[in-house]
């Protein structure tokens, strides 16, 4: 009985660590760090201006961008299904689907208040949809914008109805950095085209202890530089 608490005791612990230590990464051992500052609404590279909105529209904005970006997410980032990009945009859809609408019919009041009909305010309607989204479309910080929507999307499906635009304001910035390309944060060197060139296997190069003559075919250029070799 004693071996048996014992053994909860440390499946407890190991649980307890493993809850406490970050996430693994699916691309990077460390991804960069894309997050920013909390927004308003009416900063520069957060994507449409929208002239002569109140406070309460560039709210709607702010949240149907974020509603955007996971959309995006869940349809460019389906290759990785351990992100869970669409279970993730599914629940938060379904969750927040009162404010989301609010936020919409807000949008909609905005563009025909602006415009000079209400025909036209429905076409800068969707012009304002359509390029929100295709905002997101990334192929060269793909796998940095993934991530961070799917640590986003999965955040957004625990907070409490109501408060979609408070987490929209908070990571808005997140995710519009996340739209610049990074790579692996953990080591400073990188991949370069020649770490895939092969040595000359030339016979008359080697002799046959397998060591490069360089008086017939000159200084080797194998390994390339920066790739170490193992120790015989």
């Amino acid at each position: 009985m004693t071996m048996l608490r014992s053994a909860f005791a440390v499946g407890g612990m190991a649980l307890s660590l493993a809850a406490a230590a970050p996430a693994s990464a699916q691309f990077f051992l460390r991804s960069h760090d894309f997050r920013g500052d909390v927004v308003r609404g009416d900063e520069e590279g957060l994507g449409q201006a929208l002239p002569g909105s109140t406070e309460a529209e560039r709210r709607a904005a702010v949240m149907w961008s974020m509603r955007a970006a996971l959309n995006v997410a869940a349809l460019q980032c389906q290759f990785e299904p351990t992100l869970l990009t669409v279970p993730n945009y599914n629940a938060v859809i379904k969750d927040h689907e009162a404010e989301l609408k609010a936020s919409f019919d807000t949008l909609t009041k905005y563009f025909n208040r602006v415009a000079k009909t209400k025909a036209l305010g429905q076409v800068a309607l969707d012009q304002f949809g359509t390029r929100t989204y295709s905002g997101y479309a990334t192929v060269a910080a793909q796998y940095g914008f993934c991530q961070t929507a799917s640590v986003i999307g999965r955040d957004a499906v625990f907070v409490p109805r109501g408060s979609f635009n408070v987490i929209a304001h908070e990571r808005i910035r997140e995710l519009r950095n996340s739209l610049v390309p990074y790579g692996e944060q953990h080591f400073s060197t990188y991949l370069r085209r020649d770490y895939a060139s092969l040595p000359v296997l030339d016979p008359k190069c080697w002799d046959k202890k397998g060591s490069w003559v360089a008086k017939k075919c000159g200084v080797s250029s194998w390994p390339p530089s920066g790739i170490a070799t193992a120790a015989r």
